[in-house]
């Protein structure tokens, strides 16, 4: 069945989680829909989404891939740089920690001089 609260955006990538799901559109804008208790839905919250809401933590970036992982997720920015978002356990966010997150989180370990590695 067709996802209509996507209607008037063009989906150029999708990925689909344990129990989310996130798309790209046209305009680079990540949306994601689903199970949000860990976090993975990056809206700041531990809540689901029925329906596809934008992730607003990437306004003003252009992401051109993402994934969905069991309970986490990472996205690619056109400038090269990762986020993740979600469960940590186990260090799989790349933060150094095992703390979730509930808002994309760029992985610093690639940042040097200023640029992304």
């Amino acid at each position: 069945k067709k996802v209509e609260a996507l209607t008037g955006q063009r989906v150029v990538a999708v990925s689909a989680g344990g129990n989310h799901s996130l798309t790209i559109t046209a305009d680079g804008a990540v949306w994601s829909w689903g199970y949000g208790g860990s976090g993975q839905l990056g809206h700041g919250d531990q809540q689901f989404q029925l329906l596809p809401k934008k992730i607003e933590a990437f306004a003003g970036l252009r992401v051109v891939a993402v994934l969905a992982g069991a309970y986490y997720c990472l996205a690619l920015t056109a400038n090269g740089a990762v986020f993740t978002w979600g469960k940590g356990a186990f260090g799989c966010l790349g933060h150094g920690d095992q703390q979730n997150q509930l808002l994309p989180k760029k992985i610093e370990a690639w940042v040097q001089a200023g640029r992304e590695v």
